[in-house]
């Protein structure tokens, strides 16, 4: 092991996109979105294009910041520097958090779906198994991981894409589902919007939490070969591409099926892809969630472990995050990542049915608390700027300030959202001592320094 403190580059514009893509597009797709449905009924589509905008306009301003000043900490370091060291860090630990909660999320679907082959198997083991392969894994020179992170989401977009296709083809042909197809099941099962308004925004928490991870391209950065023409293009494309799998696969799904039976008797995946002839569809769709969740775990711990690493710089975490190895790669963030999702392991031996919902939603509060951060964070950036400076930005957030400024108040709603549902209050509890937590921590741990 090195004791050097210099990140290695590596990382192309196909890499940086494909990671995110691989945070984002996870287990909460092909089972999530279930959820989703039956709170909003096909006016979820709705949800998911506001949240699709929203995330969009964030991810311009972390942009905008990153090719500015393409550092490891990203948006801790940015709310550091804009917001001041507490507010830096307390957001680089949320971050961590949601990584960490989001991957024992994971983690856990892993240890379910192996169980389609191995139902004797303890669902804990499974979860230990996993949480070593990725862990060596993140030891690898950043290229290597790049690499197999784009080939592990490409075979779930794929998926996606084939299921989207093979969708399309089956109401074009008329299959017999054993009742009527067609898009005139987006509203003939209580209307378009059956739940009101209020059903929209119910699922709007659920909505937002899929489009959790995409930060991770202001992570990158900092080991982007051309950071000034990768992040950019990477940022265009992944709120688009993450808005179009959701919304083409959801519109398929609630075309071929009524809204209010998805999710209720089996995965409707599996029935399109039956349905389409293809033999042991059960079993290609669970290798296909298994590649989803090794994915997203993969790119969390990445992300995760680079933003410890940041503000190790920053002194707001140990000194010894700041330790490279042979490969460029801080060894210490990835091994301390793997013993603490450690927890999932221990829970899934624990709770092994209830775990996944619980850990899911907490996950919301972060996910939602960081992109606030940015945007905030961003504002005062701009606010800071001469008009010379402006004027020399290399990728400056659209329809500025009415874009930002109304992005961050969505942000706000959504936090406060939380607690008016009570499948959701859980995360605003636990978010709201996890600041606290974290503000008392900042006064008596890092404060002085």
């Amino acid at each position: 092991m090195s004791n050097s403190s210099q990140l290695a580059r590596g990382l192309t514009a196909r890499h940086i996109l494909f990671i995110a893509l691989g945070s984002a597009i996870g287990t909460g797709l092909f089972y999530g979105s279930a959820k989703a449905i039956q709170m909003a009924g096909p006016a979820v589509l709705l949800a998911y294009f506001v949240g699709g905008a929203a995330v969009f306009i964030m991810m311009r301003a972390l942009g905008e910041m990153a090719v500015r000043d393409p550092v490891s900490g990203s948006f801790s370091h940015y709310a550091t520097k804009y917001l001041g060291p507490m507010a830096g860090f307390i957001t680089g630990w949320t971050y961590t958090f949601e990584m960490i909660v989001v991957c024992i999320a994971d983690v856990t679907a892993f240890g379910i779906y192996m169980k389609l082959w191995f139902p004797h198997v303890d669902q804990w083991i499974w979860a230990l198994a996993i949480i070593l392969v990725i862990g060596g894994i993140n030891l690898f020179h950043v290229k290597a991981f790049g690499e197999m992170e784009f080939w592990l989401c490409l075979i779930k977009v794929l998926a996606i894409i084939a299921m989207i296709v093979g969708g399309g083809i089956l109401l074009l042909v008329g299959t017999n589902f054993g009742y009527p197809i067609g898009i005139s099941n987006l509203w003939e099962h209580g209307g378009f919007m059956p739940n009101g308004i209020e059903g929209v925004i119910a699922s709007l928490a659920i909505v937002m939490f899929a489009f959790g991870g995409v930060e991770v391209i202001g992570v990158t950065s900092s080991e982007a070969d051309n950071p000034e023409k990768s992040i950019p293009k990477a940022i265009n494309a992944v709120p688009f591409r993450i808005l179009f799998f959701y919304v083409f696969t959801l519109f398929i799904l609630m075309s071929l099926f009524p809204w209010n039976e998805i999710g209720l008797a089996g995965s409707p995946f599996v029935t399109i892809f039956e349905k389409l002839g293809i033999p042991y569809a059960p079993h290609i769709l669970n290798v296909v969630v298994i590649v989803a969740a090794v994915s997203a775990i993969n790119s969390d711990i990445f992300g995760a472990g680079r933003v410890m690493y940041g503000m190790a710089q920053n002194k707001q975490a140990p000194s010894a995050f700041l330790r490279i190895n042979k490969n460029g790669v801080p060894w210490v963030t990835a091994i301390v990542l793997s013993i603490t999702l450690g927890i999932g392991v221990y829970l899934n031996y624990l709770i092994p049915k209830n775990v996944f919902v619980l850990i899911a939603s907490i996950a919301t509060f972060a996910t939602v608390w960081v992109w606030l951060m940015i945007l905030c964070s961003h504002l005062m950036m701009r606010r800071k700027m001469t008009r010379q400076e402006v004027a020399e930005l290399k990728f400056p957030i659209p329809f500025w300030p009415i874009a930002p400024i109304l992005t961050t108040l969505f942000m706000v709603f959504v936090v406060v959202l939380l607690g008016f549902f009570k499948e959701t209050r859980i995360a605003l509890y636990v978010g709201v001592v996890w600041v606290v937590l974290l503000i008392v921590a900042y006064y008596l741990f890092v404060k002085e320094k």
